[in-house]
């Protein structure tokens, strides 16, 4: 599987080092001849001159050939030309943009050529709120071109989900357990797995079913 990440950053270039190990044909494009020539003498990832934003440095790039474009650049506007570039001239089946400024989140989609979006901020604040928060619902994940996401609860003592089997637990029908952790321990759990207080539950919900589950879990009202 060919790779071609548009972006010599600390981004860029910790993603081209990932790939190559795992044994991926990577190419790493920037449009700084400076920054190629200091990063080519420290890194054995292949790289090339060129300006992603432009058809001609794309098709020179031998961006035709590839598999996966991952644009990884920090800047948002040049981030969404690449991804857009990247399936409407050159069809290619993967296109991953990286997304620097929260705000500009709801650019990222079909309609700019992005089949998944990677928001750093956004990341962070969920792992934070998971971390800190207990009893309320915490979104980790939502996955790109469907209504699905993953959220996790840290059951407070006051959860009307402790001491019940998961199997009567009264959860919607769009929505499923995938994981319980207790005690650092991963649990895979069944409809006779017991909840208890401290619990951290991992639940895979559509998004019209997240106020149940949080009714469920956390007591909360689903108004």
């Amino acid at each position: 599987m060919k790779v071609m990440i548009a972006g010599a950053g600390s981004v860029g270039m910790a993603i081209g080092e990932d790939l190559i190990n795992k044994g991926y044909d990577v190419i790493v494009m920037e449009r700084e001849p400076s920054a190629v020539e200091k990063i080519a003498a420290k890194s054995a990832v292949p790289l090339v001159v060129g300006d992603a934003c432009e058809v001609a440095s794309l098709h020179k790039a031998g961006a035709g050939g590839v598999d996966v474009m991952v644009a990884a650049t920090g800047d948002d506007e040049d981030n969404l030309v690449i991804s857009l570039l990247a399936k409407q001239e050159f069809a290619i089946p993967r296109v991953v943009a990286r997304v620097n400024n929260s705000k500009n989140q709801w650019l990222f989609n079909e309609s700019w050529g992005v089949d998944v979006s990677v928001s750093t901020p956004q990341q962070l604040t969920a792992l934070v709120e998971e971390a800190v928060s207990v009893g309320s619902l915490v979104r980790l994940l939502q996955f790109e071109h469907s209504n699905a996401n993953l959220v996790e609860v840290t059951l407070a003592s006051d959860s009307p989900a402790i001491n019940t089997n998961i199997g009567d637990l009264r959860l919607p029908r769009d929505a499923s357990i995938v994981g319980v952790i207790r005690d650092d321990r991963l649990i895979v759990p069944n409809d006779e797995t017991i909840l208890v207080n401290g619990d951290e539950v991992v639940v895979l919900v559509a998004d019209e079913a997240e106020a149940q589950v949080r009714f469920v879990l956390c007591g909360e009202s689903q108004a």
